[in-house]
């Protein structure tokens, strides 16, 4: 069932719809639970978890092996942490969880050509397994997207098309453009949501249904903050793990609606003042899915922060010197630990996940530069 954010209309999740006739966003209702004594006959990806994901038939799975990957012990800033190295998903970036679920449900579906935007990890990975699929794709990127994204997504067979401008002009240019085509958007899509539950799932299997006590993650749309607090919320109701963990939400200074929403006590984001940054795969001013964003953290008694560039580029060195290349997107989540220890919020008790999020490689001309 797709129950809409704002009126609460429903509707049968057999049809193609990508959001409410009012214009609001959807969310996907009884998707149902899996078994905990199933999981050791099952393989190693996310679909281990079907019965969370709102597929109806098996044979509809579009999948590249995403999903299961390592929850490294590490250490930075002198916090002991555990990375969820979401890079290592199949195109390089966590996008392929919520990407496999949504593209997905398009061929449960029946729909042959689509149309996304995105600053470059969500192009990237629509791009790949709608190609999968047989499923034509429009991606929609800034034209200041990086060269190693851009051609990512058009060797995987995706039509690119390079908006000029904001990433905020690239959404608009997109919505115009659904007005004839499914919109598979990353930010809009429920499914794509359901497949970012999985991160909670691995998370809690992992650690042998033991809850973290904190989880750090990025911020920008929202959907892998919303993902995660869900599934985590599906695992307390069916008394698989003892608790809730605390949320963090990490923007960047030059881009941080949620922050400043989360500050101000406010329910909805208020307008910002954009500057380019390190950071473009969270540098979006209007989140769709803000109030989804906001309720996360009170719910989880989490907090929201905001890192600078000199943070980002400072952590992506020490995290390289350790081994781990991460785009400096994904660098503001452990950029994040140093000020979270330093006021004294997380300590070296605390069990504390780090969520990865995108490879190093997808950035190497923006880092060089």
């Amino acid at each position: 069932m797709l129950i809409c954010s704002k009126c609460d209309t429903r509707y049968q999740a057999d049809q193609p719809r990508w959001r409410c006739d009012c214009g609001s966003y959807l969310h996907l209702s009884g998707t149902g639970m899996f078994a905990k004594a199933d999981l050791h006959t099952r393989p190693q990806t996310l679909w281990r978890y079907f019965e969370s994901l709102g597929i109806s038939n098996r044979d509809n799975i579009v999948s590249l092996g995403e999903g299961c990957t390592p929850l490294l012990e590490d250490e930075i800033y002198n916090q002991p942490v555990l990375f969820k190295m979401d890079q290592l998903c199949p195109t390089g970036s966590f996008k392929d969880r919520g990407t496999t679920v949504m593209v997905s449900k398009l061929k449960e579906w029946g729909v042959r050509h689509v149309v996304e935007d995105s600053s470059g990890n969500a192009g990237a990975s629509v791009s790949a397994y709608t190609s999968r699929a047989k499923i034509q794709a429009d991606i929609y990127i800034p034209g200041y997207t990086s060269g190693g994204k851009a051609t990512q997504i058009a060797l995987y067979g995706g039509n690119l098309v390079k908006v000029p401008g904001t990433r905020e002009d690239t959404a608009r240019a997109v919505l115009e453009a659904a007005e004839s085509s499914f919109y598979a958007s990353h930010n809009w899509s429920p499914y794509f949501v359901a497949g970012l539950k999985t991160v909670a799932y691995e998370v809690a299997e992992q650690l042998d249904w033991r809850s973290p006590d904190w989880i750090v993650l990025p911020v920008g749309g929202g959907s892998l903050f919303i993902g995660v607090y869900l599934g985590w919320r599906e695992l307390v109701e069916a008394g698989y793990v003892e608790k809730m963990p605390r949320l963090v939400a990490v923007q960047a200074d030059n881009c941080d609606p949620i922050y400043q929403a989360w500050k101000q006590g406010l329910d909805t984001v208020p307008e910002i003042s954009k500057r380019e940054g390190a950071a473009e795969g969270i540098a979006i001013s209007q989140p769709v899915k803000d109030k989804d964003i906001l309720q996360a953290i009170r719910d989880s008694d989490g907090i929201a922060c905001t890192v600078t560039d000199e943070e980002i580029w400072e952590t992506l060195r020490l995290l390289a010197r350790r081994g781990v290349y991460v785009e400096p997107t994904s660098a503001a989540t452990s950029a994040a630990i140093k000020q979270l220890s330093t006021d004294g919020i997380i300590s070296p008790q605390d069990r504390v996940v780090v969520q990865l999020t995108g490879m190093g490689l997808k950035a190497t001309d923006k880092i060089v530069e």
